[in-house]
């Protein structure tokens, strides 16, 4: 699986989406499980704006709602096997890692990750929640069980085995938060990779390209 994981939307250079399509399928599946706590008309304009910019770049997108699909995993998969394209927007890390797990989706993302035919696009949660644990992200974050199902979740997807900071020097309005995080990570020595507003990496599961 490639990982195109940005700080905020999809980067400031859309050229190897474009080229990744001009070679695979065009069909996403766009996923917006991290913003569930917020009012559905806010929701609403923010999904519709990472629509257009997909589909500007030139995806044809289908939108998925997770909580449809808790305690529903074959359903999901079936929905899933249609699209090797997926995109996870930005949001609370902690909503959008229950969205995962309750709708079997994480267990998913692990069954394909090791093909590569497949490509993740996830900016600021959406790339979060791969990383190794998500208790570091409580600075920014508040950690809820916002499903009521008992339990709030901190290991993260681990996909990748750094913790994935973004929004950090940008014009971001907990961007102090941020700076602590990256602090703490080189405190501790825990890897990481902290990116501004406008970067991104790219990386084929276990190895960089």
């Amino acid at each position: 699986m490639i990982l195109y994981l940005s700080s905020q939307k999809f980067g400031n250079n859309y050229s190897f989406l474009k080229e990744w399509i001009s070679k695979n399928s065009n069909k996403i599946l766009l996923i917006a499980n991290a913003l569930d706590y917020k009012d559905k008309s806010i929701v609403s304009s923010i999904v519709e704006e990472d629509k257009q910019i997909l589909s500007h770049i030139g995806f044809d997108v289908t939108i998925v709602d997770l909580k449809d699909y808790f305690e529903k995993h074959e359903e999901l998969k079936k929905i899933c096997r249609k699209f090797n394209n997926i995109c996870v927007i930005g949001g609370n890390v902690f909503i959008l890692r229950e969205a995962m797990k309750y709708s079997g989706f994480d267990k998913y993302l692990k069954e394909i990750s090791k093909k590569d035919n497949y490509l993740y696009i996830g900016y600021s949660a959406g790339g979060c929640v791969l990383s190794q644990n998500l208790d570091i992200y409580k600075k920014v974050d508040e950690p809820v069980d916002f499903y009521n199902k008992g339990k709030i979740i901190y290991d993260g997807i681990e996909l990748i085995d750094y913790q994935f900071i973004p929004h950090y020097k940008s014009n971001y309005y907990k961007a102090y938060l941020i700076d602590e995080i990256v602090d703490t990570c080189k405190k501790e020595n825990i890897k990481y990779k902290a990116l501004k507003d406008g970067e991104f990496v790219i990386e084929k599961i276990g190895v960089n390209i």
